[in-house]
């Protein structure tokens, strides 16, 4: 089962979470995401865990516990959505200039 974390401490790390979640059963992985920019967490992340009936012992025990100083949501994670891809032009027109009006 996978495991959606939230509102992690930017301090977190990918073992922090294996260590959080071992206790409970076998973990397959344990990943923070990370900002590609910036290097730095997002404060949030994945676990995933072998056996579905220690993932859901763990989602109960864990969701609204203190952590790292901060109260963390845990939930089973939901498949990701696709989004359609972003665009930088908008198609709103105007140029750099922040409007569709000619200035002359």
């Amino acid at each position: 089962m996978n495991i959606f974390i939230a509102g992690l401490s930017y301090n977190v790390n990918d073992a922090d979470l294996l260590t959080l979640f071992e206790e409970y059963g076998v973990i397959t992985s344990a990943k923070v995401i990370m900002d590609r920019q910036t290097n730095r967490s997002k404060g949030y992340g994945f676990v995933e865990m072998e056996d579905n009936e220690a993932a859901t012992k763990a989602i109960s025990e864990l969701n609204g516990a203190e952590y790292d100083g901060r109260t963390i949501s845990v939930s089973e994670a939901r498949p990701r959505e696709e989004r359609p891809a972003r665009s930088f032009n908008n198609n709103r027109g105007g140029g750099f200039n922040g409007g569709g009006r000619n200035r002359y």
